[in-house]
């Protein structure tokens, strides 16, 4: 099961890196929400703090969210699951349409762009428009990747989410979450061979012996009301509020480790340095 989880966890946030960006309840999410609520219960312990704010329910909403491991997807669907929040992630056609898992993940209600051969603008302008007509908050991570950050903060991120905030008029609701790093290692760019399955596998056992805690906060929408998508600069300056409400949510959550994780993954690139690194 773990070379599965690892591997979609992968894929989801390879597919939100592409697209720049999850309240009604299909009955298959709810059936693949508590199954995952339940597998992250096994794994460690969830503390949620903060709240959705009820006013952004039933509409389309970007979530944006620090990414700190393999494992923080589905500690997200977890929290979503618990409180009532129908997080969907905004995917490919590719990953849809993939055997096994497309089957499930469209079941679910993941939403769907067609990247086809079109041009750059084209496909954008085509992801805003699906996310105008979503109705459901859509998860992505800014960063595009788990943080190659030493000290595990949030990196650079893209303007993805801000551009499409601004063309679609979106709210933007931000996630900061802690502990997920802790249930396996980030492992290799690519699994091409068993032996590439055992650091993941080894610290994963380690993880249910340990049981980590999963911290996760739900911040409030982040004020772009000053801001539009045809002002030169405003995707950075929107961009730059998300990544710091993120961080600003953070902080809290990592006590006594906000120079360098307790928990060492010695799989884990280090070549980057996150601008929003809190000062000492």
């Amino acid at each position: 099961m773990l070379p599965t989880m690892v591997a979609l966890s992968r894929r989801l946030t390879e597919s939100t890196r592409r697209n720049g960006t999850a309240t009604s309840f299909p009955p298959d999410w709810r059936v693949l929400a508590a199954v995952d609520r339940g597998f992250v219960r096994m794994v460690g312990k969830l503390e949620i703090t903060g709240r959705f704010p009820d006013e952004l329910r039933g509409r389309s909403v970007l979530v944006a969210a620090n990414h700190i491991g393999m494992f923080d997807p589905f500690v997200l669907v977890a929290v979503s699951a618990k409180l009532g929040v129908p997080l969907r992630f905004m995917l490919t056609a590719g990953l849809l349409d993939a055997p096994v898992i497309g089957f499930f993940l469209r079941r679910a209600g993941h939403v769907r762009v067609d990247r086809g051969k079109s041009n750059v603008i084209e496909a954008f302008e085509r992801a805003v428009e699906r996310l105008r007509a979503a109705r459901i908050p859509l998860l992505v991570y800014p960063e595009g990747r788990v943080s190659h950050d030493p000290g595990l903060w949030p990196e650079r991120g893209k303007t993805g989410v801000a551009r499409m905030a601004l063309a679609g008029n979106v709210p933007v609701v931000t996630i900061s979450q802690w502990g997920a790093h802790e249930a396996v290692y980030w492992g290799t760019e690519t699994v091409t061979k068993p032996a590439d399955f055992k650091p993941l596998v080894t610290s994963f056992g380690r993880a249910l012996v340990n049981r980590p805690t999963f911290r996760v906060h739900i911040g409030g929408p982040v004020d772009l009301s000053d801001l539009s998508a045809g002002r030169p600069g405003d995707a950075m300056r929107a961009h730059k509020r998300i990544m710091q409400a993120i961080t600003d949510g953070l902080v809290p959550l990592r006590q006594g480790e906000l120079d360098k994780p307790r928990f060492h993954d010695p799989t884990r690139p280090t070549d980057a340095v996150s601008p929003w690194r809190p000062a000492p």
